[in-house]
């Protein structure tokens, strides 16, 4: 028979073309005559079996009773019979004699046989299998017998099969028949094929051929016997002998054995019905309870299904894993899919799915999870937050940016904090799959929101996420978010902790800063709050200067290097072209300076930091703002007070005096250097006619590079009415420095662009008290007080 169909596959059928599955391999049993194979649509490749019965001419009696299985198999509908899909009928030609197949597709299923083989359970989660399993057919069989008048004939071991969901199902119907003891030929069918029922499975009666008695009895009465001769094969282990075998009863369950005998009853109507067998104490335990409340989960109320869902995730524990992983999981996404389930069954799906592989949890779960995330439930929403530890990283990034944040991003604007907050933690999962359209043009902005929101835990977190997530912005991002996001709101948040997590963002992206931004704009800010009211607060404020201030000190090594390796060789010639006024500015700097002050350096990285490459515009702009070596002692006095860059922020005076203490704290960089060549004069008039001898530099040519400067800075903060970050903005300081411009260039798409703090500047102003009216001052850099006098009465 094999040789045949491998014909048949092979080609030689003239009609197997015609259908449309592929038949693959058999498996090892089948009811009857008949060979059961796997099988795969033509159209999809979804499985299938395919089950054929050959015979030598049309009217083989094996034919003729297959042709009545297939009829019956395909008008007969019950969730627990197996679902017909395709018949064919095919005659071919083997070695000249004819030969006619009838195959039969149905649903993929495997013989219970092999399923049991294939599960191996022990003990009591073999009951229970077992339990769920009969249950499944005594109401089969109940059905065919009480709704539908019919005989099945031969129920046992082979008629029954196992679905891909671990569902059992009846099938065998060549046998079937009606049954009706008014009817004279409601019998004759099946004494027709009686002869194909193994004599070890006929009842008394049938073994007779006592057909008047067989009239006589209910229509349970001989699938009741065949009830009985299922138990017994399914917890003994092997297929049924002879029927004296029935009397062994060893194997079955004590609390089976009362209804087992009843089954097996000699006269026909003291037999059990099978509709009373599932009444059973035995079929009651906690894998038919949990199937049969998931089956009928419409029916329950809210209260119940709370109750059922909370206690499902300790329950799965309990019950085998294979049922659990094919049956109830099924069960269970399918009721989150359609809203019959409430949100605490999510708790319970995840903990199913991380049982599964990592291609089955795409296949199983992740789909139905998606989906939940377009539900309006705001309980669904909370849960899928709350557990996005479990399955976010198996998101595609595609299926993150297209289908999940949209639906996600709503919670930004939750009136609920709580969901706001989830909202916001689940971005550090979600965040590295988003692509850099989404990232910059959405998540930013709902973040920069956050930074306001009245709830401190979570401005706080939100300043948390952003250190975290500052890897996945690109260069010119994160120059224009991260300074202005940690410095002008998380360090000035008046919530401790929103303050504490600011400062150790900035350690924490501390590799994404030029010396620049950490001499001018890190360090001044995070200074201010070594004198914190709060403890923890000051504790990492001193941790981070010492951190910043080690990268400068690094820098300022690799500085001198620089000087005395490369002389004058790194003059202006060896810095890469950029803009017209970077140029200016570099030009004008360097009539102050020695040429090797301003040789491009690379970023500083320490020991406990990971290094990061800078970009063209980073290693350009980090030289502007090498500390000026001027020879005159004029930097030890008063600094000068140009117009503070911070009076429109709304931080008023308190802003305007830590400007000025930035100021003196740069300018003592900028003259550390100084302090070490210049020896002071005992004397002070010879200090003071050091100090009257004119500099290099005409006033006037300074001049003309602070008007070049201010005509272009407008151009730096064009959009800042419209940004996100516009309200506490601070003005454009002036400088006679060249620092990083490109970075301050407002992004209309950057919330964070209008605050973004340009580089500070100074005005070349006369000092007066002190006889040095006619010389200028050296520059110098950071903001100072507006209308203030200095000691020497200004």
């Amino acid at each position: 028979m094999f040789k045949f169909l491998k014909e048949v596959v092979g080609g030689s059928g003239t009609g197997l073309k015609d259908l449309p599955y592929n038949i693959g391999e058999p498996y090892s049993s089948a009811w009857g005559s008949w060979l059961h194979f796997r099988g795969t649509s033509k159209d999809d490749g979804s499985p299938v079996s395919i089950f054929s019965l050959s015979g030598s001419n049309a009217q083989d009696g094996h034919l003729a009773a297959g042709r009545n299985g297939v009829k019956r198999l395909r008008n007969v509908r019950h969730p627990n019979i197996l679902s017909f899909l395709h018949s064919t009928e095919i005659g071919t030609v083997d070695a000249g004699s004819p030969k006619v197949t009838i195959y039969m597709v149905t649903e993929p299923v495997v013989p219970l046989l092999d399923k049991i083989s294939e599960l191996g359970l022990e003990g009591t989660q073999r009951d229970e299998y077992y339990a769920w399993g009969l249950h499944q057919i005594a109401k089969a069989v109940s059905f065919l017998n009480n709704d539908c008048k019919l005989v099945h004939g031969n129920v046992c071991l082979a008629s029954v099969v196992v679905t891909q969901t671990s569902d059992w199902k009846l099938h065998a119907f060549d046998v079937l028949s009606e049954c009706d003891g008014s009817n004279e030929t409601s019998s004759g069918q099946m004494l027709q094929y009686a002869w194909l029922v193994g004599a070890q499975y006929k009842s008394m009666e049938l073994a007779k051929s006592d057909w008047a008695a067989i009239k006589k009895s209910p229509p349970w009465a001989i699938d009741s016997w065949g009830m009985g001769c299922l138990i017994n094969e399914l917890f003994s282990g092997m297929k049924l002998g002879k029927t004296e075998e029935l009397r062994n009863t060893v194997s079955i369950p004590k609390s089976l054995l009362p209804d087992y005998q009843r089954l097996l009853s000699s006269m026909p109507s003291r037999r059990l019905n099978t509709s009373k067998l599932i009444e059973n104490e035995f079929f009651q335990n906690k894998l038919v309870d949990t199937i049969h409340f998931m089956e009928i989960l419409s029916l329950k109320d809210s209260v119940e299904k709370d109750t059922f869902f909370r206690k499902l995730p300790n329950l799965t524990e309990q019950l085998p894993q294979q049922i659990v992983l094919k049956k109830l999981l099924p069960l269970l996404a399918s009721a989150l899919e359609f809203g019959s389930a409430s949100a605490p069954a999510l708790t319970a799906l995840l903990k199913m799915g991380s049982r599964l592989s990592a291609e089955e949890f795409h296949i199983k779960v992740l789909p139905t999870i998606v989906k939940l995330f377009a539900s309006n439930d705001r309980a669904i929403r909370v849960g899928l937050l709350q557990h996005i530890d479990q399955y976010g990283e198996s998101l595609s990034a595609q299926v993150v940016d297209e289908q999940v944040y949209p639906h996600i991003a709503t919670g930004f604007s939750d009136t609920s904090a709580f969901l706001r907050e989830l909202t916001l933690k689940s971005m550090l999962i979600l965040a590295p799959k988003l692509s850099q359209r989404t990232f910059s043009g959405s998540l930013l902005k709902h973040l920069s929101r956050l930074q306001v929101d009245e709830e401190p835990a979570i401005r706080t977190n939100t300043t948390i996420l952003l250190g975290n997530v500052a890897s996945y912005l690109n260069e010119g991002t994160r120059r224009r978010v991260l300074i202005n996001a940690f410095t002008v709101r998380a360090l000035r948040d008046t919530f401790p902790p929103a303050r504490g997590a600011g400062i150790m963002a900035l350690c924490a992206t501390s590799s994404y800063y030029d010396i620049t931004e950490i001499a001018t704009r890190i360090l001044p800010n995070i200074v201010v709050l070594t004198i914190d009211p709060d403890s923890d607060v000051r504790s990492k404020a001193f941790q981070a200067v010492d951190q910043f201030l080690q990268m400068a000190k690094q820098y300022y090594e690799k500085t001198n290097t620089a000087e005395a390796t490369e002389g004058t060789a790194m003059g202006i010639s060896s810095i890469p072209g950029n803009a017209g006024l970077l140029g200016w500015a570099m030009s004008s700097l360097t009539l102050k300076s020695k040429p090797s002050d301003h040789a491009p350096v690379a970023s500083v990285s320490s020991s406990a930091l990971t290094p990061t490459s800078s970009n063209p515009s980073s290693v350009v702009d980090i030289p502007s703002t090498v500390p000026v070596r001027v020879s005159s002692t004029t930097d030890f006095a008063e600094p000068p007070a140009p117009t503070s860059p911070t009076s429109t922020d709304g931080w008023g005076e308190l802003e305007n005096g830590l400007d000025e203490e930035r100021e003196n704290d740069k300018d003592g960089w900028d003259d550390l250097e100084p302090l070490e060549e210049i020896k002071p004069t005992p004397a002070l008039a010879n200090i003071q006619a050091a100090q009257r001898q004119p500099i290099s530099q005409p006033v006037s040519q300074k001049k003309q590079v602070s008007n070049l400067r201010s005509k272009s800075t407008p151009k730096l903060s064009k959009d800042e009415d419209d940004d996100l970050w516009g309200s506490i903005a601070a003005a454009a300081p002036k400088t006679s420095k060249a620092l990083n411009m490109k970075s301050n260039v407002t992004d209309e798409d950057d919330p964070w662009a209008a605050i973004a703090a340009p580089a500070p500047t100074t005005k070349v102003r006369p000092l007066a008290g002190r006889g040095r009216g006619a010389k200028p001052a050296a520059p110098k850099l950071g903001a100072q007080r507006i209308n203030r006098t200095s000691s020497s009465g200004l």
